[in-house]
């Protein structure tokens, strides 16, 4: 594994390569994102991994100067799942006159991006900055941020972007709980309540399957979501990948949600197509 830390640098190893798995993170990596590289490493001549820390999806009084950070545990995972390549630009490097920026037209004012304006903004900027460095044949994202993975499925559609978007599912902990590199905020009563968000995802979804009305669904969703010290962010449910109201002629639902402890906003969701 060869670590780059510019991006002539990089482009210039990647020159002439045939196939290009490419997994863009910010780092504190875990078993989800490994499960991503491994997949990349299945389906690619060369896998490349990104850890940046990007600055413009983090509104005020977000984490981003808390984010968790641990490079030599980073380097140790990737070069186990078989990176080729690790990126690891800085500020300097990914915004070096910052003088555009992409803005979401639609999608971004449900869900996380309901409380979060902004933020979509910032990851949209920093993918397309990265798709532009790496030049990916594909590239992979969890399901965990479903919302984000239907936007940026949308903006490589309308942008045209040669690259082929794969969705991974999602990776959890032996009781349920999503993997996620801000678990570690988490105290010893948080963890042991944090299971029921999915807990609580399954029932919706053994619900939906009775046949029961889907605003009934999610009250009670949210009824099994008040955690004690904790405050719901959201339990909604959009059309998928549209993010658009869910009508009778929707197929899919996202059904997502999102809930606050004292140091740790935690996401989840579940696709559920009718019929199936």
């Amino acid at each position: 594994m060869k670590i780059m830390r510019s991006v002539a640098q990089l482009q210039e190893a990647l020159g002439g390569q045939h196939s290009i798995g490419f997994v863009p993170t910010m780092g504190f990596l875990h078993e989800g994102h490994a499960s991503l590289l491994e997949q990349a490493r299945a389906e690619n001549d060369i896998v490349v991994l990104s850890i940046f820390i990007n600055p413009t999806q983090f509104g005020p009084n977000e984490d981003l100067d808390r984010y968790p950070r641990d490079e030599t545990r980073d380097q140790q995972l990737a070069q186990s799942a078989g990176v080729d390549y690790l990126f690891y630009p800085t500020n300097e490097v990914m915004y070096p006159l910052d003088m555009a920026r992409v803005t979401v037209r639609s999608g971004d004012d449900v869900l996380c991006g309901a409380s979060r304006p902004g933020h979509f903004d910032g990851v949209l900027t920093v993918v397309s900055k990265l798709f532009n460095i790496v030049r990916p044949t594909r590239a992979y994202f969890g399901l965990k941020d479903a919302q984000q993975l239907a936007l940026i499925e949308g903006y490589v559609a309308d942008y045209f972007v040669p690259v082929e978007i794969k969705r991974c599912p999602i990776i959890r902990e032996a009781d349920g709980l999503a993997k996620s590199s801000r678990n570690v905020y988490l105290s010893d009563r948080e963890r042991e309540q944090a299971p029921g968000i999915q807990q609580a995802l399954v029932e919706a979804k053994q619900a939906l399957d009775q046949g029961q009305p889907l605003e009934t669904v999610l009250e009670k969703t949210r009824t099994l979501l008040q955690f004690e010290g904790a405050a719901i962010d959201y339990a909604e449910a959009v059309a998928y990948p549209t993010l658009g109201p869910v009508d009778a002629t929707t197929e899919t639902i996202l059904l997502a949600v999102a809930v606050q402890f004292e140091s740790a906003r935690l996401i989840d969701n579940l696709l559920y197509t009718r019929g199936a």
